[in-house]
């Protein structure tokens, strides 16, 4: 396990010190409002990240209680990553982020509706996002 180097005991700093990059933010909204799960849908993803970044951000949030892996329904060969409940509690921060630079930033049309969506009823669509999670 790989230790996570503490800035300081300031609940930001902390928080930074684990979902502080893009790429950690990234893989848990492709896996919270994509349904991506596997190396390869990650990959996929129009940032294009490295692939020794993500086997390192997929590793680390392993480690940190974010990611649980199991094994893939389809194939013996494929690692099934899916939140933890951990890591579906970070889901209003994807929210808050996405109402941020929908208010502020140029956003794709269905980042907008879904912006909309969220401002009509975003805790009913939070609740029904993070059931579908624990359902998977």
């Amino acid at each position: 396990m790989k230790k996570i180097k503490k800035r300081s005991d300031c609940p930001i700093s902390s928080a930074l010190d684990i979902v502080g990059d893009k790429w950690s933010l990234i893989i848990i909204r492709d896996i919270a409002l994509s349904g991506k799960n596997t190396y390869n849908e990650f990959l996929k993803s129009e940032e294009k990240i490295a692939t020794n970044v993500l086997a390192d951000r997929l590793s680390m949030l392993v480690d940190v209680g974010i990611l649980v892996t199991e094994e893939h329904p389809e194939s013996k060969a494929k690692i099934f990553y899916r939140l933890s409940n951990q890591g579906i509690d970070l889901l209003p921060v994807l929210v808050e982020l996405i109402l941020w630079s929908d208010k502020y930033l140029s956003i794709s049309p269905q980042a907008k509706q879904f912006a909309k969506q969220l401002r009509k009823d975003k805790e009913t669509v939070v609740k029904q996002i993070s059931s579908g999670l624990k359902k998977r």
